[in-house]
């Protein structure tokens, strides 16, 4: 069955199906190549007619996923320019006031898509809720630091959809004014990112996996840009880039972010960019970002909206484990890259005292899970709250059975989206716990709805952090709070 919805730009046909409708594919700015190519974003061209919205549209330039990750997420590549478009899943086009939640993807800021099958809005609106998942401009294209152009054109991108949100989605049933952005990893990093711009587009916010700690200096910034520039023999400015197709820069890309990730040092990369492991991430232009999201939370910023904030246990275990990097690392591997990343001089010593069974793969792992995801949250956490800011927090616990992943990044996808897949050999195995998947979706879906996810709220003091596991979850305060601790 099709359903028609006039947006601003122009009609759209979706299909309707066990009592939810889709619109797949619609674009909310022009395409980003030719004469727009390293440009800020621009609404789309509006058409005559009705446009079908019944397939996901193009997805930005990205490379493909190595082994073995290529097996555990799945990353769909659909050619075309039109690749800033969204989709929305919406259980009635023609109800009014829906709580909204729009979902920006994760992917190190150069993988990843609003396409990928776990993120299916379906199951959100079958529970009230229009649900939106967005593609925005990644790698160089998105968050390259090229002189001559606006830097954060990624950043920029997700804004453009979220002002879409705002002035189309009503034709869609939702409320324009019950809308919550919510992300995971570099998504998560986005969505911190965006609460501390203050930005009026959203009143609630939920950062999976990505906290507020990770944006490069433009120094350090440009260091990436020249590497990959002078590996493409062109100039390190927009024009140079632009002289060279997507699809050229995505190896040289590549590979210089598997450098930056295998071996991060600042002396080649820079202090922020070694920090992170990514070689391109948002950059503190003074234009869009004028500090480091924490410190701009830590200041107030972003305290009007409600924010739920959490990480996986193990986050780590997904970088280290599956790619067998784990087993050949050393104790002076461990040194090497805990100082790169900028971690204090004592926490590699203190942690391998207080986790004396564990090899360096495994203690590596526990450090970097508290470096990029644990800590951070807590610290954005408790700077959202001390200034008054209604925050939330979790732990997602459950340990995978698969390829000794824990509980690991992105593990915690399938459950939130309520969409497991039962593949034997992805993230989450064969069997999969349907009881937790149950209750962390209906959390969204309740922090969506009413602004409160079920389970007490965070305060520094008493840092209760709500603990998803299988059979049953628990509100702990301050989990491994000694290790944390160690950070202040």
């Amino acid at each position: 069955m099709d359903a028609v919805v006039r947006t601003a730009h122009g009609s759209v046909r979706g299909t309707t199906g066990d009592g939810v409708t889709a619109f797949l594919g619609v674009p909310y700015a022009a395409p980003p190549f030719g004469a727009d190519r390293f440009r800020a974003p621009r609404p789309p061209e509006p058409w005559d007619g009705v446009r079908d919205a019944v397939a996901y549209g193009p997805t930005a330039p990205k490379p493909a996923y190595t082994r073995p990750y290529d097996r555990l997420l799945d990353d769909p590549a659909i050619p075309g320019d039109d690749c800033l478009n969204l989709n929305v899943w919406t259980p009635d086009p023609g109800a009014a006031g829906l709580p909204v939640m729009v979902w920006i993807h994760g992917g190190a800021f150069r993988n990843g898509s609003g396409a990928i099958p776990v993120y299916s809005g379906r199951n959100f609106a079958r529970d009230g809720v229009v649900c939106v998942t967005i593609n925005y401009r990644l790698g160089v294209e998105g968050f390259a630091h090229l002189p001559g152009a606006p830097s954060n054109r990624g950043l920029l991108d997700q804004i453009a959809a979220l002002e879409w949100v705002r002035d189309n989605i009503a034709a869609f049933g939702g409320d324009p004014g019950r809308v919550t952005v919510f992300g995971e990893s570099a998504g998560g990093m986005s969505v911190t990112t965006l609460l501390s711009l203050d930005l009026g587009l959203f009143g609630r916010a939920i950062a999976q996996s990505g906290a507020g700690g990770i944006a490069q200096d433009p120094d350090d910034a440009l260091l990436v840009t020249r590497e990959m520039a002078a590996r493409l023999g062109v100039a390190p400015t927009a024009e140079g880039f632009a002289a060279i197709d997507p699809a050229a820069i995505i190896p040289v890309q590549a590979a210089v972010a598997a450098e930056v990730a295998a071996m991060p040092d600042p002396g080649r990369w820079g202090a922020t960019t070694a920090a992170g492991a990514m070689s391109l991430t948002p950059v503190l232009d003074g234009e869009l970002l004028a500090r480091r999201p924490e410190d701009a939370l830590a200041a107030g910023a972003g305290r009007g909206t409600d924010l739920l904030i959490g990480y996986t246990a193990e986050e780590f275990r997904l970088f280290l484990m599956p790619s067998g990097i784990a087993a050949v690392l050393t104790e002076e591997l461990v040194g090497l890259v805990t100082a790169g990343m900028g971690v204090p001089r004592g926490i590699p010593a203190a942690y391998r005292d207080r986790h004396p069974g564990q090899g360096p793969g495994e203690l590596l792992s526990t450090i970097i899970t508290d470096a990029l995801f644990r800590v951070p949250a807590h610290r954005a956490a408790a700077a959202h709250a001390a200034s008054g800011g209604r925050t939330w927090m979790y732990e997602f616990a459950w340990p995978s059975p698969n390829h000794d992943l824990g509980a690991c990044h992105a593990l915690e996808l399938g459950f939130v989206f309520d969409n497991l897949s039962g593949d034997p050999d992805g993230l989450s195995g064969p069997n999969p716990p349907q009881a937790l998947a149950d209750r962390m979706h209906r959390a969204w879906v309740a922090f969506a709805a009413d602004g409160d996810p079920g389970w007490a709220r965070f305060d520094p003091s008493s840092r209760l952090v709500n603990v998803f596991d299988d059979p049953s979850d628990e509100v702990v305060a301050d989990p491994r709070g000694d290790d944390r601790k160690l950070w202040d």
